[in-house]
């Protein structure tokens, strides 16, 4: 490499931030960092392996430990949109056959899917279930149970709230003591 060896450095870190700029996933731009490092030890005339492992140790260290960082500040800044498999987490299916812990198919997002249940449990075809996880190219799913509609939830004071004990509860009985 000799004398330009920095320079090749430098261009590869430049390329790497390029091609970043699509991925958007933060892995590049630490290798970028990591090339910065070698073209630096480059410029002071350490020799080839020294670059070399200084590329490694840096690129390492900043997947390790500045690239998590990163990550969870762009998302409290702004959510990421979720997307391939990680996308169809939570999200309803329609078994077009019967699910069971080894077989079955299901709608999801207009796409037909392999899919598979847990703890023996079976759907039948028609029943709407969720999505726990993906697993390879095959969606685990469980039972979409709706809340019923008649039920309504009424809130009660808090067991911090000191009520006499000859008033009523809030569902209108009397104590039990």
């Amino acid at each position: 490499m000799g004398d330009m060896a920095w320079l090749w450095w430098v261009g590869g870190a430049l390329l790497l931030v390029i091609v970043e700029m699509i991925s958007l996933d933060l892995v590049l731009l630490m290798f970028a960092g990591g090339a910065l490092v070698a073209a630096a030890l480059a410029a002071l005339g350490a020799p080839v392996w020294a670059q070399i492992l200084g590329f490694a140790v840096a690129s390492t260290l900043l997947l390790m430990a500045l690239r998590p960082w990163l990550l969870r500040h762009l998302r409290m800044r702004m959510p990421l949109e979720e997307t391939n498999a990680a996308a169809h987490l939570g999200r309803l299916a329609i078994a077009v056959t019967e699910v069971n812990e080894r077989t079955g198919r299901v709608k999801l997002a207009g796409e037909v899917w392999t899919a598979r249940t847990e703890n023996d449990e079976v759907l039948p075809t028609g029943v709407e279930a969720r999505v726990l996880r993906i697993a390879g190219a095959t969606a685990v799913v469980t039972a979409h149970r709706r809340p019923d509609p008649g039920h309504q939830v009424t809130p009660t004071a808090p067991p911090s709230h000191n009520l006499p004990h000859d008033a009523p509860d809030t569902d209108g009985k009397e104590p039990t003591t």
